[in-house]
């Protein structure tokens, strides 16, 4: 199994995000729910029976009866799943507070059979900008300076390349963008800590923020981001990043210079020379 190297800091306090997660509301998790959705749309899309599968996810609950037969275990840093063991496996919104993303994709792919499917749902990189930009200028203005606040999010397309370097083929990445509105900060901040995605950032402030901080952030999302009806949007980006464990039997990608037939001659056009 691959873990994050020991030797180099790590970027979360996965102690702090257990509590967080503890501390949930049922009601606060349609983030969950949404991904189930779009896993369930997609698996109709594939022309494939999977009877061993494995759901890697925070929340159990959002996942039971989702699939026959299928293995739910927890977001460990070492994955509770059997090398071979599983024909799909499922990763499920917690990929973005893993230390190590690399080292859970390469997990999934061990415990796939030849020709299985990883389907893993994260959030991305625009996930709460307008809220990441405003509590920035707000600190900067109040504090001085910056600490961390809102957890990175990979883009789509290096969460893509993380596929590629744990060894699935055909990997293919892309984006479904939503959008909530919220009250107020206030609103959409007890919204996050009901959802479990609190800041646990190893480097982050452990002393309490001044007031000024947050009304300052409040004014600031206003200023930029508010809607006519005076309610503020946040966005959330939900990547999708499906692979399949190599195979023999998989259709491979031609080698350069064997086509059969020149480009032009398909298309039924002139083929015209380039200029030295």
């Amino acid at each position: 199994m691959t873990q994050a190297p020991k030797s180099q800091p790590e970027l979360f306090d996965h102690s702090a995000l257990r509590l967080h997660r503890n501390r949930h509301q049922a009601e606060a998790l349609f983030l969950h729910d949404l991904a189930r959705d779009e896993v369930e749309d997609r698996l109709t899309m594939v022309n494939r029976t999977f009877t061993a599968p494995a759901i890697v996810t925070p929340f159990a609950e959002i996942w039971r009866g989702a699939l026959p037969n299928s293995k739910i275990v927890a977001d460990e840093e070492v994955l509770d799943l059997t090398p071979g063991a599983h024909d799909l496996v499922i990763h499920a919104m917690a990929l973005h507070w893993a230390n190590d993303p690399v080292g859970q994709l390469i997990q999934s792919r061990r415990a796939l059979a030849e020709d299985g499917l990883l389907l893993a749902v994260t959030l991305g990189g625009r996930t709460l900008h307008e809220l990441r930009s405003a509590l920035a200028e707000a600190e900067t203005q109040v504090c001085g300076g910056l600490s961390p606040r809102v957890a990175p999010m990979g883009e789509v397309r290096d969460l893509g390349g993380l596929l590629q370097r744990a060894g699935f083929a055909l990997p293919v990445a892309d984006v479904v963008p939503l959008t909530a509105q919220y009250r107020d900060c206030l609103h959409l901040m007890r919204e996050l800590r009901a959802m479990g995605e609190g800041n646990v950032m190893a480097q982050r402030r452990r002393s309490f923020s001044p007031r000024a901080l947050f009304a300052r952030t409040e004014a600031i999302y206003r200023q930029h981001f508010e809607l006519p009806d005076g309610r503020l949007p946040a966005t959330f980006e939900l990547v999708c990043l499906t692979g399949w464990s190599p195979s023999e039997t998989q259709q491979q990608p031609l080698r350069p210079g064997s086509a059969k037939m020149r480009l032009s001659e398909a298309l039924k056009v002139p083929e015209t020379k380039l200029p030295d």
